[in-house]
């Protein structure tokens, strides 16, 4: 069996975003006396999309729900500072993503960001023009760790979700990834993100099919 498309991740994946996210959510949360430390960050919050984070905080911490609304929009105006501030391409995925589109693989952005933030970054990273569909958690109903998000990207990419390889760096994507029956490239860090290793897994990928 042929993998014939790659599906990626953004934060954390193609763009090092994730600390953005987390100064910029705490930042606004900070107005009304709330914050989110580090190890909640990394092993509750990690890859969840902000409305569900405030959710998460209403529950555990009586987080007025009145105020989710403010703070998604707070939080996405300080992210976006963050952005214009500090996104800048990466040749390693330039030339990765140029190489892999050469090559014939279909590529997709599948991310739990909101639909602004996914522009903005890959307009600003230089990535933007190698993706074949980009996706944003406002494009689907239930964001990751659905599997909702992957599932339509196969879709709009015209493969089945065992042909799609996805590459995923946190447990929410990694487990929406799985669900959609994906073989997933799970990284740590945006400098994994680089040729040999992507086609090294698609290897893996098709000989565990085979």
């Amino acid at each position: 069996m042929r993998i014939e498309a790659i599906v990626f991740d953004m934060d954390g994946v193609l763009i090092d975003a994730k600390d953005w996210h987390y100064r910029a959510l705490n930042r606004a949360l900070e107005l009304f006396g709330y914050t989110i430390d580090r190890a909640e960050h990394l092993s509750t919050f990690d890859g969840l999309p902000t409305r569900r984070k405030l959710e998460l905080l209403s529950e555990d911490r009586g987080l007025p729900r009145g105020l989710h609304g403010f703070l998604s929009e707070l939080k996405q105006i300080y992210t976006i500072d963050q952005v214009h501030a500090d996104c800048r391409p990466l040749f390693v995925h330039e030339y990765a993503l140029s190489n892999l589109k050469s090559r014939g693989y279909r590529l997709a952005l599948a991310s739990n960001s909101v639909r602004r933030s996914v522009e903005l970054m890959m307009e600003k990273s230089g990535l933007a023009g190698y993706f074949d569909v980009m996706l944003s958690n406002e494009d689907i109903v239930r964001p990751k760790p659905s599997p909702d998000i992957y599932l339509r990207a196969c879709e709009l990419v015209g493969v089945e979700p065992s042909r799609a390889l996805v590459v995923e760096d946190n447990v929410n994507g990694i487990r929406a990834a799985e669900a959609a029956g994906c073989p997933v490239l799970v990284v740590r860090s945006v400098e994994e993100v680089e040729l040999s290793r992507l086609v090294e897994a698609v290897r893996r990928a098709e000989e565990r099919a085979a």
